[in-house]
Parts: structure tokens; C-alpha cells; sequence
């Protein structure tokens, strides 16, 4: 089977994707169903109430951090605007708001009015000069286009102020290296204004090199927020990052934020997050957190990515939630193209943490993941159990030709059971045209492949492929319980030579139906299985397995 090592090569992720799911999908087709489908699942969704605002009495008892809310975040309902994804005549995908950023894209163009290289500023790439002087110097004010040359150019943080082209020779060729003596908490690059912003910032053809072995054999590699990552776009509106790689960081390869992440709560964003970012063919490993990240920003667009292998060192060992993709608290519109990753804990994680709001509006269109431990995860922590808050800001996520190939256990995170995909707390989820491979010879411990679980709502799967999870207890899982799931709609399966039981619905999940679904195995034992009365289950076939469905004698199915 397939393995992607650190410098795979990502531009050819939309080609191993067709190969490995053996579809050749017409994708203005497959983007109108998964559309389609979205609608579908999200026509019963019924909008939770802010009701973030507080009384006069606990305002005044919380006064300190009351203020600090007020000047630091504003709502995570504001300015919120759906946007589509664009298929050109050529088969070109990309968001609807592209046009705009690839008209400031020209407006940048324009408005450099110098051309330097770095080398002329006293920048000596022989991986011992301290050049932060001449990379000062070279950018000034900005409205200059600033070229690197082949070498290893030794900085303490490079800082891009607006109107600022940084360019050069390639991954691999030029490397920008944080010096030896740098702070923990310190980037390779970032914009230089994080409080009041900047605009139009390109950086392509290089490689940074955080340097993490400077540290020596430290506990956690990264200090707080945003800090010890390769590449931080901070406030940043119009944005470029093509053709990097980021080694080793602390923290985060790339990071697309605020200039504060945001912790008071869902139904809060934080302030000057980014907008307008494209990410395209970066290269990412060694990552104490995730490879590329987002936080409170809004219109990010991330292609032909690849990231792989994180090091976990900026959690506690053991409890790593590294990820090769994260769209985290507070991201809204992001659009995820044809990016790979492998043996990361999660794949693509789309979440929030409990005390901040959940991105929403998330695309994926193509992406292969391998050996990672959670393949695709989306859940909003802190919104799963019975007694917890329901999630005002878990919605909206669509994922289309996508592939898992052998989920594994992962050291990063010691006690996290190998999944295809998690769905946990959100809403308005539809999923179209999914592969996932189990390795056969692997010990799954009776676990389910794919977990639809923890109140997730109105899911739908349609076109999924499951073949070698033998050793799972359940290919598609749907969680009852106090916390279930509910209105799950699954179209459209064939399981081969996989788990015992194809689809497992769970006691007390209201509303779902299985339609469709063809399952062969040895010693099979249930396609569908129903804890309860509700489900509408039509259309089930079977070979080598002993029955089709086993529900409860009440059940009115239609086979």
C-alpha cells in the first residue's frame, strides 16, 4: 500500500486520489451532488440562540475579564456570508471569493516600486551569518519585492510589512534558519503588524528551518498563543504562501490567526483575524502542534499541501493533538483542495476548543490521508456529553472525494482508538464519495471505522467504500446513548472483505435511514444492525454474510 514520506510531492495528491478510489469522477458533477447533499442535510437545521449576553450584576463581578472580552473579541455571528465553490471549464475548483483575492494579487504587483536581493544588504548564506539586519533593511517599509538566493541564511524573525514580496529559489535551496541563540517563542516570518494589520504579503520558494535541536532536549518546544511557529500571518488581509517548507517548529509550520487566540467562549471570535489567504504547495514535518493551522480568520483557501510526521513536543507525551491540517476555533470559510498528510494524529481535524467557537463553513475537496490516527476528526470538545452546552457554532462541513488508508495507533496520542473519521457535535454534514482501507493484518480491537457520534446532527454519507477493516467491530458506527447522534441519512455503501457489521445504528438515535448497501465478506455476520424501531432501513444486500438486518421486531424496514 501507499506511503507518503516528508517530501512527497503534493501536486500529485488529485492524481494518487483518483488512482486509489479507482473513480474517475467529472468534478463539476461531484461538487454539484455534494452540494446537493449539503442542502439536503442541513434544510432541518434550527439556529442556537446567542444568548451571550449577561446581566448588569455579572458583568460588574467579572469586571476584569468582562472589559478584557469586550475589547479583544466580537461575535461569532457577525459579517457571516456563505460563499460556493467555483469549477471553471477547465476543472479548476476554488471558493467563490477567490476572483477578489487574485484581483489584489495585481493590485500588489503594482505597487512594488522596489526590486532588491538580500545579498546586497550584507546577507551572507553560509549558515553562520546573523542576516536579520539585512532582511530589515531589504524590506524597510515594504512595497519591495525581496529576492533570496541559494543558501542557508541565519535569522532571529523576519518581519514583512504591507505591500511585500519575499521570494526564493525554491524548497530545499534557500533556507531561512532561526540562529542558534533565538528565543523559544520566536517565528521564522511573520507580518508587522499584528495589532493594526497588514495587506498583500507574498512568500514563496524556500525552506524555514526553525531549528529546533537549538533548544536541546526540552520538555515542550513552544512557549504560548501563536508563538514558535515557521510562518505566522497574523491580521493579515490578502495573503500568499506558495512553494515553502517548514521544518521542526516549536509549534506550527504555518499558521494563518489572530493576533490573540480567543478563549471566552462559544459565540465569541477573536479580533483582527486574517482574511483572504492562499496556501499552496507547502511541505510541512516535525511539528511539535499542527503543520498548518488556522484560528478566527475568515476566506482561507489551502491546496496541494502535504504534511507529515509531527514530533508532538509541544503537548505532554502521550496526549499530542498534532494534526497535519487543522481548522481551528473561530475559522470560518475555509477550503481544503486536493492536501495529503501521513501519520499525523489527526488528518484534516476541523474543531474548537471548549471555551471558544467551533469553525464553520469548511470545504474538502480531495484529501489523502495516510497512517494517520485519526484520519478526518471533527468535533467541538467541551459540547459532546449530555450535560454539556450545545454547540452554538459546530456546522457546516463538506467533504468530497476523500480517502483513509490504514488508521493507526499513534504514540502522539497513546489511548486514541485508529478511525477512518470522527463526527462529533456538529450539524450540516455531508459527506460524498469517501475510501477508506483498513489494514487487515492490523488489531482494531473491535472498534468502529467511521464514528458518527456525541449529538452530532443532520449527517449525511453517501458514496462511501470500506474494504480490510476485519478486525473492526463496525464499519459506520452511529452512537446512541444520552448523547446520540441523530438525523443520519446513509446512502449508497459497499463494505468489502471488512468489519463483521457493515452499519450499526444505536438505541435512542431518533431519525436515520440506510439505503442501499452492499456488504461481502467471509463469516459476516449483520450488514445493518438497528437497536431500535425508528430507523428507515431499504435496499440491503449481502453476500457471506448471515443476515442482512437485525433490529427490533417492531422495525418496519424496507428491503
Amino acid at each position: 500500500m501507499i506511503t507518503l514520506n516528508r517530501n512527497h510531492d503534493p501536486r500529485k495528491n488529485a492524481e494518487l486520489i483518483s488512482q486509489i478510489s479507482k473513480k474517475n469522477l467529472k468534478i463539476d458533477e461531484m461538487v454539484r451532488e455534494t452540494n446537493e447533499l449539503f442542502r439536503e442535510a442541513s434544510e432541518d437545521y434550527g439556529e442556537i440562540i446567542n444568548n451571550s449576553n449577561q446581566g448588569i450584576s455579572s458583568f460588574f463581578n467579572n469586571f476584569g475579564a468582562n472589559l478584557r472580552r469586550i475589547f479583544q473579541t466580537k461575535s461569532a455571528f457577525d459579517n457571516q456570508v456563505q460563499y460556493d465553490t467555483i469549477v471553471d471549464k477547465n476543472g479548476n475548483v476554488y471558493p467563490e471569493w477567490m476572483g477578489k483575492l487574485n484581483e489584489e494579487y495585481k493590485h500588489l504587483i503594482r505597487e512594488l516600486n522596489r526590486e532588491v536581493n538580500i545579498e546586497d544588504f550584507g546577507a551572507i548564506g553560509d549558515g553562520k551569518t546573523d542576516c536579520t539586519e539585512a532582511f530589515r533593511m531589504a524590506l524597510r517599509h515594504g512595497r519591495v519585492k525581496v529576492h533570496v538566493p541559494e543558501g542557508i541564511f541565519i535569522v532571529r524573525e523576519i518581519k514583512l510589512p504591507s505591500f511585500t514580496s519575499l521570494l526564493g529559489a525554491g524548497k530545499g535551496k534557500t533556507i531561512i534558519k532561526l540562529h542558534d541563540s533565538a528565543p523559544k517563542g520566536k517565528r521564522i516570518i511573520t507580518n508587522k503588524n499584528h495589532r493594526t494589520g497588514n495587506r498583500n504579503i507574498y512568500v514563496s520558494g524556500m525552506t524555514l528551518d526553525w531549528n529546533v535541536g537549538r533548544l536541546g532536549n526540552v520538555e515542550k518546544t513552544s512557549t504560548w498563543g501563536n508563538h514558535s511557529s515557521c510562518l505566522l500571518y497574523a491580521n493579515v488581509k490578502y495573503g500568499w504562501v506558495k512553494n515553502v517548507e517548514g521544518i521542526n517548529p516549536g509549534l506550527h509550520c504555518f499558521d494563518i490567526s489572530s493576533p490573540l487566540y480567543n478563549y471566552y467562549g462559544d459565540g465569541y471570535r477573536a479580533r483582527g483575524g486574517s482574511q483572504y489567504i492562499w496556501l499552496d504547495n507547502l511541505i510541512g514535518y516535525g511539528f511539535g502542534d499542527d503543520g498548518i493551522t488556522t484560528h478566527h480568520s475568515d476566506n482561507i483557501f489551502i491546496s496541494n499541501c502535504h504534511m507529515s510526521d509531527p514530533s508532538g513536543r509541544a503537548h505532554k507525551k502521550g496526549f499530542s493533538n498534532s494534526n497535519g491540517i487543522e481548522i481551528d476555533d473561530g475559522s470560518r470559510n475555509v477550503w481544503l483542495l486536493n492536501n495529503s498528510s501521513a501519520r499525523c494524529f489527526g488528518g484534516v481535524e476541523i474543531k474548537a476548543h471548549h471555551t471558544s467557537s467551533a469553525a464553520n463553513n469548511v470545504v474538502i475537496i480531495g484529501h489523502l490521508s495516510v497512517n494517520d490516527n485519526r484520519s478526518y476528526n471533527f468535533r467541538h470538545i467541551g459540547h459532546h456529553k449530555e450535560n454539556d452546552p450545545e454547540s452554538k457554532t459546530a456546522i457546516n462541513i463538506m467533504a468530497a472525494n476523500i480517502i483513509s488508508i490504514y488508521p493507526v495507533h499513534s504514540e502522539l496520542y497513546a489511548n486514541s482508538s485508529p478511525r477512518a473519521m470522527v463526527v462529533s457535535a456538529y450539524k450540516n454534514v455531508a459527506v460524498n464519495n469517501f475510501t477508506a482501507i483498513g489494514d487487515p493484518s492490523y488489531e482494531y480491537n473491535g472498534e468502529p471505522a467511521i464514528a458518527i457520534q456525541y449529538r452530532a446532527r443532520n449527517v449525511i454519507f453517501k458514496n462511501v467504500e470500506l474494504r480490510g477493516f476485519t478486525t473492526a467491530g463496525v464499519d459506520i458506527k452511529v452512537f446512541g446513548g444520552n448523547n446520540h447522534a441523530d438525523n443520519i441519512k446513509i446512502r449508497n455503501v459497499v463494505a468489502t472483505h471488512s468489519a463483521p457489521k457493515a452499519i450499526e445504528i444505536g438505541n435512542g438515535v431518533e431519525k436515520s435511514a440506510v439505503e442501499k448497501v452492499f456488504a461481502e465478506g467471509i463469516n459476516g455476520k449483520t450488514v445493518v444492525k438497528i437497536a431500535d424501531s425508528k430507523a428507515i432501513v431499504k435496499d440491503i444486500q449481502s453476500k457471506g454474510f448471515k443476515q442482512n438486518i437485525s433490529s427490533h421486531p417492531i422495525t418496519k424496514n424496507f428491503v
